[in-house]
């Protein structure tokens, strides 16, 4: 694994994490980070120390529609 630092619980589930994916498996809807995090398409994530971050879903009021 490399040296970048997991989201303490405190911090925003939406900080932008600065790891890497190094393997992508879009077919299943997930991506490896070189942290060891597990991304989900879903924008979920399971990090390496048990803890998971929920999904950041739009709600349909946020949503644009197309004309």
């Amino acid at each position: 694994m490399c040296s970048h630092q997991l989201p303490s619980a405190s911090a925003d589930a939406r900080t932008v994490h600065l790891a890497h994916i190094v393997a992508a498996h879009p077919e299943q809807g997930w991506y490896l980070m070189c942290d060891g995090t597990i991304a989900f398409d879903d924008s979920g994530e399971l990090l390496p120390d048990g803890r998971s971050v929920a999904p950041h879903r739009v709600t349909a009021g946020q949503l644009a529609v197309a004309a």
